[in-house]
């Protein structure tokens, strides 16, 4: 893999990569110019609702997290952060819901059947937080999907890869202008660095139940990050990604047409 990356960036006028994140790992662990190299952000549909204001805790907020189904994604820790969220403050009511919308990843669903669905739903029956989590397996279409986040609360990536450079779900959830809490891969530190969300430590569900209650609980923190975010989504629409990749296929033309006319000079010189 390193060989054809390594080839493949050889080969090219330019090599786009989705995060400063990404960037970093490919210019230290490969072969590859730094010069050759733009950063071009991951895009997303522009989903921020008419009114940004943070929702009033006095009704049931929602926590979302969504995507296909796998290990890699920390369910378990969200679902163990619920329950200690509801003893952190037991006079604060109501309990949050927590919805975990997406179908198992074809790929464990082959290994292992809905194995993975099944211990989740294990664990918030032993932790007494059933009827708080919600498991949404149907398919769901684009515009449907993007109502879910839109109507969220607040944004869950409790996932325990400490690799990740790009992550769409991510992208569209700051593009709906909602506050994130994310474990520190590479790609949310990047992203929340700037204020659209609270960073947490890996494994560690007291973190997170810790970082969910600021955010349910003090409405200027949650109105600065819906802000931030409202404010990065601009740079996520695919009309801001499509004029990055227009300009950068005229910049490369460009480059590429003097190089020519060099060529063709000093062939005739």
């Amino acid at each position: 893999q390193k060989r054809i990356i390594e080839h493949l960036a050889a080969a090219a006028a330019c090599v786009v990569v989705q995060s400063a994140a990404a960037l970093a790992r490919l210019v230290e662990l490969y072969a590859v110019k730094r010069e050759v190299v733009q950063v071009v952000p991951h895009g997303a549909t522009l989903n921020l609702a008419g009114d940004q204001a943070p929702r009033p805790y006095s009704r049931q907020a929602t926590i979302l997290t969504w995507g296909l189904l796998g290990r890699a994604k920390g369910i378990e820790l969200g679902i163990e952060a619920l329950a200690l969220l509801r003893a952190l403050e037991p006079t604060l009511e109501p309990t949050p819901r927590y919805s975990v919308v997406g179908q198992t990843h074809p790929r464990v669903l082959a290994a292992e059947g809905e194995r993975y669905r099944e211990s989740l739903q294990a664990t918030a029956a032993s932790l007494g937080v059933s009827s708080y989590v919600e498991f949404d397996n149907a398919y769901h279409d684009t515009p449907s999907l993007l109502r879910r986040v839109r109507e969220a609360d607040i944004v869950l990536l409790p996932y325990r890869s400490r690799e990740q450079v790009v992550s769409g779900v991510l992208v569209e959830a700051l593009a709906a202008g909602r506050p994130v809490v994310a474990t520190r891969f590479p790609h949310a530190q990047e992203l929340l660095s700037e204020g659209s969300g609270i960073l947490v430590p890996h494994d560690d569900p007291a973190a997170i139940a810790a970082a969910l209650h600021r955010l349910l609980t003090d409405p200027a923190l949650a109105a600065h990050a819906a802000a931030v975010a409202w404010m990065q989504a601009q740079s996520f629409s695919w009309d801001a990604v499509g004029v990055r990749y227009v300009d950068l296929a005229v910049e490369v033309l460009r480059r590429s047409r003097e190089v020519t006319v060099r060529a063709i000079s000093a062939t005739t010189v």
